[in-house]
């Protein structure tokens, strides 16, 4: 089982990624899926987060009004779109899930499955 990302790349300030994380060998049925994020010099950070049982979504204050989550069913995908990106959102994104966790648990960092990566770099 493994969680399958595409997306990323370099925008400038202002501009709008999207980011597709897909499992794969496993259904997201009841799984918390979201994204965290590192950039050079900090400390990880809990981005975004859907738990699939009750629909329930967070977001970082840093991202708050600007990245936002969806679902495929049909492909049982998730994505983030990441609009008016600002270069303190230059990082390394990864995908992340943990089985039947809440959002505020999983935020932490509690998962058990990550994805490979996506650079997102965004110049000024």
């Amino acid at each position: 089982v493994k969680l399958v990302e595409s997306g990323g790349g370099q925008v400038q300030a202002g501009g709008s990624l999207r980011l597709s994380c897909v499992p794969s060998g496993f259904s997201f049925t009841d799984y918390t899926i979201g994204w965290f994020r590192r950039a050079p010099g900090k400390e990880r950070e809990g981005v975004s987060c859907l738990n699939t049982k009750d629909g329930t979504t967070v977001y970082a204050d840093s991202v708050k009004g600007r990245f936002t989550l969806s679902s495929d069913n049909v492909k049982s995908a998730v994505f983030m779109q990441m609009n008016s990106l600002q270069p303190e959102d230059t990082a390394n994104y990864f995908c992340a899930a943990r089985y039947f966790v809440a959002c505020s648990e999983f935020m932490l960092g509690n998962y058990h499955l990550r994805g490979q990566g996506s650079q997102v770099t965004v110049s000024s």
